[in-house]
């Protein structure tokens, strides 16, 4: 399937969505690897895994990049050779990007009921016990894992906690907005978070406060 969604969130930043539906082969076709990303897939045991990184090729392609574009630093955070800021997310059957001229953070991830016996880990889950039943917990503890986690790409700081250090003001599903604050070592930062739901998954991506 060819690109699943795309938002234009600003001038300056735009989001990529690709709903991961052919083979491996079908996804590696035109598609020109470093030796590193080469080697990097090659090893990935698992057929999905492969199948999303692929996948981000072509969403990298809509973007106007090609592999050759794109490099990592030590920890593993993915870099433009423009300039321009990127991060990147796959989950299950879909994946997906965002970039912009300031620095961003994005995630995708599946509505599974695991999030709610995890969710103390990351979370105050007293927070979301009023709400109508399960599954609308387990549709907000996913976008609360999103916000966090697209903050985390983000920040990029070893030792940041998601529930200690991250704080996600609460929401409306219909706003499909919410804000955060990150309070690391005395250092406070606010975030404007962005969510959508499709197809039993949810995005959510993270840009700073001006």
């Amino acid at each position: 399937m060819p690109l699943y969604k795309t938002i234009t969130v600003d001038n300056a930043t735009k989001v990529l969505i690709w709903k991961i539906e052919e083979s491996y082969e079908a996804l590696s076709k035109n598609v020109e690897l470093t030796s590193y990303c080469a080697d990097r897939v090659n090893n990935m045991k698992s057929d999905l895994h492969r199948r999303g990184f692929m996948s981000i090729r072509h969403l990298l392609a809509e973007a106007g990049y090609g592999d050759g574009d794109l490099s990592y630093d030590d920890s593993g955070k993915p870099h433009l050779s423009d300039g321009k800021f990127i991060s990147i997310t796959h989950s299950f059957t879909f994946s997906g990007i965002i970039v912009s001229d300031k620095p961003v953070g994005i995630d995708i991830e599946k509505q599974r009921d695991k999030i709610l016996k995890i969710a103390h880990k990351f979370t105050p889950i007293e927070e979301y016990k009023t709400l109508a039943n399960e599954d609308a917990v387990k549709r907000k503890l996913t976008i609360v894992w999103c916000a966090k986690e697209s903050i985390y790409k983000y920040v990029n700081i070893p030792g940041l906690l998601f529930l200690h250090h991250i704080n996600v003001e609460d929401f409306n599903f219909e706003d499909q907005k919410t804000t955060a604050r990150v309070n690391y070592h005395g250092k406070i930062e606010y975030f404007n978070i962005y969510f959508i739901e499709f197809d039993g998954f949810t995005c959510g991506y993270a840009l700073p406060q001006k």
